[in-house]
């Protein structure tokens, strides 16, 4: 049992250096995509890594022996940390964003949904995230809550959802905009 133990070991080792060294391949690759997509988001200023971390023995999974976890310095000279405890909503959300869109391509995804993800931004970068999100619907079907409506303005339908509180009863009414709705929907936006 001892030496088939050892054999077991020895397979499980060998299998999960070759699955950390593509994961390893992965992580530069999906770097350098994301790094592309930081400045147009307004990140220009962030640094994103994918980080691998060998666990120790008694942490060995299934999965491998290697951690992935996402970081990022937001700021120059700020240190490098877990993305969801460094960025802030807003940069958090267009980092996600930076992820789907280098993603896309690579996974047969059919549809996918960003709530709000246009949070805590504007301008010239609420500009940039409806661009993104544009391009992502090229190839897949994208659904979009926003209050953006710079966001707003790219899509190709439109629906409109209301809440309305009657007798002490909410109710939530989605209703598709035909062209001039759209027009009057996303200037009240503004």
């Amino acid at each position: 049992l001892a030496v088939a133990a050892s054999a077991a070991k020895l397979n499980y080792e060998a299998t999960a250096k070759t699955m950390h060294d593509a994961r390893l391949t992965a992580a530069g690759k999906l770097d350098k995509g994301v790094a592309k997509e930081l400045a147009p988001l307004k990140l220009e200023k962030a640094v994103f890594t994918t980080a691998l971390t060998i666990l120790s023995e008694e942490h060995w999974s299934a999965c491998g022996y290697s951690k992935v976890t996402f970081e990022a310095s937001t700021n120059p000279g700020t240190p490098m940390g877990p993305l969801a405890q460094i960025a802030s909503g807003g940069e958090l959300a267009r980092f996600m964003l930076a992820l789907k869109v280098v993603l896309a391509g690579t996974q047969s995804l059919t549809t996918l949904i960003f709530d709000e993800v246009d949070t805590g931004i504007g301008g010239a970068t609420a500009n940039a995230v409806g661009e993104r999100l544009f391009r992502l619907a090229k190839n897949v079907q994208v659904l979009v809550v926003t209050h953006s409506p710079q966001v707003a303005a790219r899509a190709m339908h439109h629906w409109r959802v209301a809440k309305a509180t009657k007798s002490g009863d909410t109710s939530t009414k989605v209703g598709l905009l035909d062209a001039d709705s759209r027009r009057e929907e996303i200037a009240r936006m503004l």
